[in-house]
C-alpha cells in the first residue's frame, strides 16, 4: 500500500464537487486501503478522496479508538439523509494544517451510501461520528470547515500549545 499526497490549503480540488463513483470495481479497494494508510500516517480520523487529489465521492473514517461502537468504515457516494439537533465542537483538517475552529454541526445524522463490497448501508450516527461524517461529506461538496466558522463561536476556542496541535484529531 502507499501513502498518498494530501492536498492542502488552496488546492483547487478541495473546492470542487466530487464526482459520484459510477461502479465499484477491483481498482477501488487498493485506493481505499491507500486512503486509510494516508489517514493513519497523518494521524487523522477521517479523509475524503478529494483530499488526496481524486475527485470521487469516497470517504474513510476510523474513530474506533475513541468510540468502539463505530468500527472503521469506507463509504462510497455517501449522502446525509436526515439531521437532528445542533452542537458546537472543535475541528481541524488534514488539508488545513495547524488550523482549528469551533464548528456548529448536526448532533445526529442519518447517512446512506455503499460499502466497498457494493452493499448499500444506512445508519444513524451521533457524537464524534456524526461530526466526522459531516466534515468528510462536506469535502465531497467542495466545502471546508473554515467555511462554516462563526466569529462568535471562535471565542470559545482556547489556544493550544504547539506540541499538542500535532496530536489532536484531524479530519
Amino acid at each position: 500500500m502507499a501513502v498518498l499526497e494530501i492536498q492542502t490549503n488552496d488546492a483547487l480540488i478541495l473546492r470542487q464537487e466530487a464526482a459520484p463513483v459510477p461502479e465499484i470495481n477491483a481498482d477501488l479497494q487498493p485506493f481505499i486501503e491507500n486512503m486509510f494508510e494516508t489517514m493513519y500516517e497523518a494521524q487523522g480520523i477521517g479523509l475524503a478522496a478529494p483530499q488526496v487529489g481524486v475527485s470521487k465521492r469516497i470517504v474513510v473514517i476510523d474513530i474506533e479508538e475513541h468510540h468502539p461502537e463505530y468500527p472503521r468504515i469506507a463509504l462510497i457516494n455517501p449522502v446525509i439523509t436526515m439531521t437532528i439537533g445542533e452542537e458546537l465542537g472543535e475541528e481541524g483538517c488534514l488539508s488545513l494544517p495547524g488550523v482549528r475552529g469551533m464548528v456548529r454541526r448536526a448532533a445526529i445524522v442519518k447517512v446512506e451510501g455503499l460499502l466497498p463490497d457494493g452493499n448499500k448501508i444506512e445508519f444513524d450516527a451521533s457524537n464524534l461520528m456524526a461530526r466526522v461524517l459531516q466534515h468528510e461529506i462536506d469535502h465531497l461538496n467542495g466545502i471546508l470547515f473554515t467555511d462554516l466558522l462563526r466569529p462568535e463561536d471562535q471565542e470559545l476556542l482556547e489556544p493550544r500549545p504547539e506540541s499538542s496541535e500535532k496530536s489532536g484529531d484531524q479530519e
